[in-house]
């Protein structure tokens, strides 16, 4: 059936299977929230919240984009551009993954469905931002940073300064990888009048950016544990996002970005993977 074969293209093209990045991190915010394991519901309807919240991210990010990705050699064969997909169909899906979005929240306390458009506009705005700042690698960073944030007012019903932190880490950590990602496309940025890190700053002193910010990462990871009273299971999480880190960074030199694929989709789904499993076993075996 045609709906079935544009859904399918649909979640390819968005590459649904990559909402593993951010997922672990919410759901860290969850278990620090609820101090263990959230009730089944209460984890259900997060998972939920952040497929659905990412599948609209994405879609519209891609329905945002299709004039410029059609003259970008390396994104042309997206499905829009190719022609795959149509713009009505993007938009429906949309459309009614930011539906389920809200449904989610309503079905997780009052407060997370009074914020749930206001995430929704962070979240689906970023895709506007590379056509007037440089900065956008932070911008999609904090729509990332927001989920650990989301899942404890999902948890709580309220929000505390503490899991500030852990927004802010993964800020800094998305916006890194995110730099590294746009060196693909330094050339095309600066013809197109796009703009990134590495189009005005250059490929080398951008991985010295990226760098930085994921020390600023670590640093505010490391500022976690204190401040929820963590112990050593949780800091040896650090120190495994830390040896990741420091191997996806080897992955890149500025003369050459031929493994900068593995480093983005691989390596940074194994880092969130880790960092989640270190802080929930921290917190179950203290329980």
């Amino acid at each position: 059936m045609p709906l079935f074969r544009d859904l399918r293209v649909t979640l390819e093209m968005i590459k649904w299977e990559h909402s593993i990045f951010a997922l672990p991190f919410a759901l860290c915010g969850a278990m620090l929230a609820a101090s263990g394991l959230p009730t089944v519901r209460q984890l259900l309807w997060i998972i939920v919240a952040m497929i659905a919240a990412r599948s609209a991210a994405m879609a519209f990010n891609r329905l945002a984009d299709a004039s410029i990705d059609a003259a970008n050699p390396r994104t042309s064969a997206r499905a829009l551009p190719a022609g795959h997909l149509s713009a009505s169909f993007v938009i429906t899906f949309v459309a009614v993954s930011c539906g389920i979005f809200v449904l989610a929240a309503a079905q997780l306390n009052r407060l997370a469905l009074w914020l749930s458009p206001v995430a929704l506009a962070v979240v689906l705005l970023y895709s506007y931002t590379k056509r007037f700042t440089r900065w956008s690698h932070l911008v999609l960073g904090f729509a990332l940073g927001i989920a650990p944030a989301a899942a404890w007012i999902a948890v709580r019903g309220s929000l505390d300064a503490r899991i500030l932190l852990l927004t802010a880490a993964v800020t800094f950590w998305v916006a890194g990888f995110d730099i590294l990602y746009a060196c693909q496309d330094f050339q095309f940025d600066r013809d197109a009048g796009l703009h990134s890190i590495p189009r005005h700053l250059g490929i080398s002193r951008s991985l010295w950016i990226a760098r930085a910010f994921h020390a600023i990462m670590l640093l505010l990871l490391i500022a976690l544990l204190p401040a929820f009273g963590l112990g050593k299971l949780a800091l040896a999480g650090v120190i495994a996002v830390t040896v990741l880190l420091l191997y996806e960074h080897s992955l890149i030199k500025p003369d050459d970005l031929s493994k900068l694929n593995a480093a983005f989709f691989t390596m940074n789904g194994v880092i969130s993977v880790v960092f989640a499993c270190f802080i929930a076993a921290d917190l179950l075996l203290r329980r």
